[in-house]
């Protein structure tokens, strides 16, 4: 069932409250248009899901995913959070923040997993913010299994006698797949209010943990809504194998039925040349969200996202009546990391 087909009784509702939960998140985060935007491009109608204004640690879609894994924790007597991401991640920024909250330690692993950045790199932006939280840091070079490493790290401070709660990179596994399994719930809570209709969803993809919830979350309530990723670092057949994988298990969360791999959307042309490198298209998506509609995009996942959006309208993928929603997943604290990069693309 399409969102322009349902009425006010006919979803089926999910309790997210039988889960393991902590209150972090301001929800529901405000859908807007960009009236500015849409003009611009002369394609179907825009609108923005403001994940950016989550609350927390500047806010970001990390915030829904960490009400359940803090839950959980909390739930397991968890004393510290361990987990990681590259060097300037959100997810360790608003989970250094969230241990704030519910008075745990955090400790981090950061890759050095994007190429021939000055030292400023490692001091700005998220990394500054991490520190302003507490959290406790060490560095990885780029290309180990970083799971892996945060996993080792863990269970030695567990021998210490720490108890420690390991979290994946991004948050991303079927606890955290909740939060977005959760929005995709409030999306359609919001659009029946107002009598919106939306025809596609677009949001970056990343370590695939928003994605999946979205996509399982449509599914179990019985809502019909495309979710595009935008890849912002994986070849498409690896990102949508690794969605499928993670949408099959918060599924089994949900007690839901399971969707075959073809409902997995991934659009993988707006990579550049990788994870953290802003392409022309990334620096136009900057550009255009502040100038146009006084948005700020992050260079690494929310740009991207954006700069697929952008990409689609100008092939025509959409219709020109479609309404179409674009998921901001938050991340303006990185902007400090590359603001000559950024200054130069913005001339």
């Amino acid at each position: 069932m399409s969102l322009a087909e349902t009425g006010s009784h006919d979803l089926q509702h999910i309790d997210f409250d039988q889960y393991a939960r902590m209150a972090l998140c301001h929800q529901p985060t405000p859908i807007e248009a960009m009236v500015r935007l849409s003009e611009h491009l002369g394609g179907p109608s825009l609108f923005i899901k403001r994940d950016d204004c989550t609350g927390l640690a500047t806010g970001g879609n990390k915030t829904r995913k960490l009400e359940f894994l803090l839950g959980e924790a909390l739930a397991k007597h968890a004393d510290m959070l361990v987990t990681q991401g590259a060097v300037q991640s959100n997810h360790v920024r608003q989970t250094a923040a969230a241990a704030c909250r519910a008075g745990l330690k955090c400790h981090a692993l950061l890759e050095r997993r994007v190429p021939d950045r000055d030292a400023a790199y490692e001091e700005t932006g998220n990394v500054f913010l991490d520190k302003v939280f507490g959290a406790t840091l060490e560095f990885r070079p780029g290309g180990l299994d970083m799971n892996a490493e945060a996993m080792a790290v863990t269970e030695k401070l567990r021998a210490e006698g720490h108890r420690p709660y390991f979290i994946p990179g991004g948050g991303s596994n079927a606890t955290g797949a909740l939060g977005y399994a959760s929005c995709a719930q409030e999306i359609a809570m919001q659009a029946q209010a107002t009598g919106q209709t939306f025809d596609w969803l677009v949001m970056a993809t990343g370590s695939t943990g928003t994605q999946a919830g979205l996509v399982a979350g449509f599914h179990a309530i019985g809502l019909d809504l495309p979710v595009m990723g935008v890849s912002v670092r994986q070849p498409r057949e690896r990102q949508v194998d690794a969605v499928h994988g993670l949408t099959k298990k918060t599924l089994e969360k949900l007690n839901a039925p399971a969707i075959p791999a073809s409902k997995i959307l991934v659009d993988d042309g707006y990579v550049g040349e990788g994870y953290g490198i802003p392409a022309p298209s990334t620096l136009e998506a900057i550009s255009m969200a502040a100038k146009f509609e006084g948005i700020l995009l992050d260079p690494v996942y929310s740009a991207k996202g954006m700069a697929g959006l952008i990409g689609l309208i100008r092939e025509g993928f959409f219709k020109a009546t479609d309404n179409v929603l674009f998921l901001h997943t938050g991340g303006s604290a990185a902007l400090f990391a590359y603001e000559d990069t950024i200054l130069a693309g913005n001339a």
